[in-house]
């Protein structure tokens, strides 16, 4: 089974594949009801993304989408992911999330997740094999940020993966080039409750106030991308694409866009 066939955020947005899926502390744009739900008050208004495998298709297809909206210390959001040409039965799952803010430096969220069949001759709203997620995200000073994720799939008491997160900004000398360097390490008890640690790891730096450069380690396969940022009045479109090496994924290249106002 790939890894995003699953209920977990790995894979989704362009830009957290190009930071080698380490995005957990991240989680600043409308990914975030995947990654890490508590992350959705790190910006205010409305935030529409989408996302596709436009290279080889033919060998399988991901193509996740979401909505978030965040007004003061509250956000939502509701997001879908499904992949396509894959052997596992029903790899469609719908995200709804909500976040809320406490003082200046701390935030706490949570997500539900549904299963959904697929094919489907009417639209579900939400579906079967009910789940969720938990959050928090901490700014513990003006560079460093953690964020935690605990992840359940199939609604009972126990979580089957835990994931803690780490991002550090680095100023430098350049306007509008704060350097983001995060790391993800990852507990997973999915498997037959075995316990089994990921690490992964990336960086983000912006090279003028339109392009960012983006390179990673997802969990042993490495990462690259790419970003283009254009802000027009009120109205923010950023383009991000990302290649990752992992063998499993036939190397996969993916583009995704985002708009914000």
């Amino acid at each position: 089974m790939l890894p995003f066939e699953k209920a977990q955020p790995v894979y989704v947005g362009a830009r957290a594949i190009g930071v080698g899926n380490a995005f957990t502390a991240i989680a600043d744009d409308a990914t975030a009801c995947f990654w890490n739900p508590a992350g959705l008050i790190q910006s205010q208004g409305v935030r529409i993304f989408g996302m596709n495998k436009f290279f080889g298709r033919s060998e399988y297809g991901f193509d996740p989408k979401g909505i978030s909206y965040s007004y003061r210390q509250t956000g939502f959001a509701w997001g879908n992911k499904i992949a396509l040409g894959t052997r596992s039965q029903d790899p469609d799952y719908s995200y709804y999330a909500v976040a809320r803010q406490f003082g200046s430096y701390l935030s706490f969220g949570g997500s539900l997740k549904f299963q959904r069949r697929h094919p489907s001759r009417y639209y579900q709203v939400f579906g079967y094999n009910p789940s969720f997620d938990l959050a928090v995200l901490a700014k513990l000073s003006p560079n460093w940020k953690i964020g935690l994720l605990w992840q359940n799939e199939d609604l009972r008491l126990g979580i089957d993966r835990q994931t803690i997160g780490l991002a550090y900004q680095i100023t430098l000398k350049r306007p509008n080039s704060d350097l983001i360097v995060s790391l993800d390490l990852e507990q997973d008890h999915s498997i037959n409750g075995k316990s089994n640690t990921k690490t992964r790891m990336g960086f983000e730096l912006p090279v003028s106030r339109f392009l960012q450069l983006r390179g990673g380690n997802s969990d042993g396969s490495w990462t690259t991308g790419v970003g283009l940022k254009c802000q027009f009045s009120s109205i923010i479109a950023r383009v991000d694409y990302a290649w990752i090496g992992d063998t499993r994924t036939y190397r996969s290249h993916f583009i995704s866009s985002e708009i914000a106002f």
